[in-house]
């Protein structure tokens, strides 16, 4: 076992300034139960190439590790054909997240781009519980009860099983060697997938995937420390004016007229009236300059919100005051920033406190996830980073998830079912970070072995190598995507010498 070997750096020169719902796990507990229902808008925003898939539906198993609950639902999955070559052409499977599945299958351009250089065939599988697929239909958020089989183990398991099956019935696929790609909670997923069934897939790209981002792994402070480097690099005094918010904020409400100024110098759609709507307004600015730090991109982009290029530079243009600054000015100025975010377009009347991302995520299952197995430490020191200090509290959380849905997370399930850092055993995964990601913090970011691969992109938000390729992308990811298809390429050979050998 070769561990600590310094993983590969595709640097494009300097690394310019600095995806998603992940980023809901590391809502404060006192914020939970409030933000649980509507952190979600109902829009969705698309300016990427059209792409055509057909849309099926497999049976799949509702429990694959019990006997006793033996009923089944309908597991939507989309598949483009265009360019695979048969007979025994590749298959690239996208392991679907906490979300719908048509909104990740048109966010994920690298994977349509690809298809026709491998002559690939796709398949992009939904995540139970989400979008279409339903266990339960209508009732499968009714309690914890229905809410059992929302596990990652489970949706391991459909995957195998759905490619399985498609292999064995699809004419021409039988011998197709398969390599799974996600993101985020997907490329956590498609890591896993790789370790779990390597007779399934022959490899896996794990793009932006915090698989360490658990109790005991990484410092529960590194991601917020890295979205504030992000705002640091980007403006003159940007991080520290954020972090001097937090005190004006207070200082302004802490008057009937001070609710009402700074509601109007927000547009804000509902009015702040007390101290519990001005916590839920601060971490909704929290997670303003959370999900910024996510979608850094270089070009203009919509992956959450309709975003300028570099966003955060545009910014932090509004925050450059220096000591002097009163409260007011310093928050007209985080007012105007918050903006960017929210109504780049223009096109909003008023900004809601409760909606800060697409609706096309799942929050709510996504919520159930973090108060079972996906328990990912987060905290604030308000030093190293400029964020209000919250140490992380693992009872306190406990008790916020028994309140919500009747259960208990258990903190260290995800390092012993998946192996924690100890997975040198494994083969045949790229393990892609960006420099300006926060969730880079959990992620794999040296090389372990010479087939468990870390491909750095210094100038990289939350998997850009991902999405679709534009003129304005750094050299870096296009290094980073020439890398990953190198390796795919690698894979597909050895795999259809094996087999033919067999």
């Amino acid at each position: 076992m070769r561990t600590g070997v310094r993983g590969l750096v595709v640097d494009g020169g300097a690394a310019a300034t600095c995806t998603l719902a992940l980023c809901f796990a590391c809502l404060h507990v006192t914020a939970l139960r409030s933000q649980l229902f509507t952190r979600l808008g109902g829009l969705t925003y698309s300016a990427d190439p059209p792409v055509s898939y057909q849309t099926f539906y497999f049976d799949q198993q509702i429990d694959h590790f019990g006997f006793l609950e033996n009923g089944t639902f309908k597991q939507r999955y989309l598949l483009s054909d265009k360019f695979w070559q048969r007979p025994d052409g590749p298959i690239l499977f996208y392991t679907g997240n906490e979300g719908d599945i048509t909104w990740f299958c048109n966010n994920t351009g690298f994977m349509w781009e690809t298809a026709e250089e491998l002559g690939a065939m796709l398949l992009f599988a939904e995540h139970r519980y989400y979008g279409e697929s339903l266990p339960f239909g209508q009732d499968s958020y009714r309690d914890s009860k229905h809410l059992n089989y929302l596990t990652s183990e489970q949706a391991l398991a459909d995957f195998a099983v759905l490619i399985q099956n498609l292999k064995s019935t699809l004419p021409g696929a039988l011998h197709s060697p398969v390599i799974a790609v996600g993101g985020s909670y997907g490329g956590m997923l498609s890591a896993w997938f790789r370790m779990k069934y390597p007779h399934v897939v022959v490899g896996a790209l794990a793009a932006s995937a915090p698989i360490w981002q658990f109790p005991g792994m990484v410092p529960c402070g590194d991601f917020y420390k890295i979205v504030t480097q992000d705002f640091a690099r980007s403006g003159y005094n940007c991080d520290v004016n954020i972090r001097k918010s937090w005190k004006a904020i207070d200082n302004v409400t802490s008057t009937v007229s001070g609710l009402q100024w700074l509601s109007e110098e927000f547009s804000l759609c509902t009015a702040l009236k007390n101290k519990l709507d001005v916590i839920t307004f601060k971490n909704w600015l929290q997670e303003t300059w959370v999900n910024l730090a996510m979608v850094d991109y270089p070009y203009e982009a919509n992956f959450l919100q309709p975003l300028p290029p570099w966003p955060i530079q545009v910014v932090c243009k509004y925050l450059p005051y220096d000591s002097s600054v009163s409260n007011y000015q310093l928050l007209h100025g985080v007012s105007q920033a918050a903006k960017v975010y929210y109504n780049y377009s223009g096109s909003s009347s008023c900004l809601n406190t409760s909606q800060t991302a697409t609706g096309s995520l799942g929050a709510l299952g996504w919520f159930y996830q973090a108060c079972t197995e996906m328990v990912m430490p987060m905290c604030t020191d308000g030093v190293q980073d400029m964020f209000e200090p919250e140490e992380w509290n693992f009872q306190a959380f406990s008790d916020e998830c028994y309140t919500l849905f009747g259960v208990r997370p258990r903190a260290d399930w995800a390092g012993t079912v998946y192996g924690g850092k100890e997975i040198a055993a494994h083969s045949n995964i790229i393990f892609s970070n960006g420099g300006l990601d926060p969730w880079s913090s959990g992620g794999v970011t040296y090389n372990i072995t010479n087939s468990l691969i870390s491909i750095l992109i210094p100038d990289g938000a939350h998997h850009l190598d991902l999405r679709y390729s534009n003129d304005l992308d750094p050299p870096s990811v296009r290094a980073a995507r020439a890398l990953e298809v190198m390796h795919f390429k690698t894979w597909i050979n050895n795999a259809t010498e094996h087999s033919q050998t067999c």
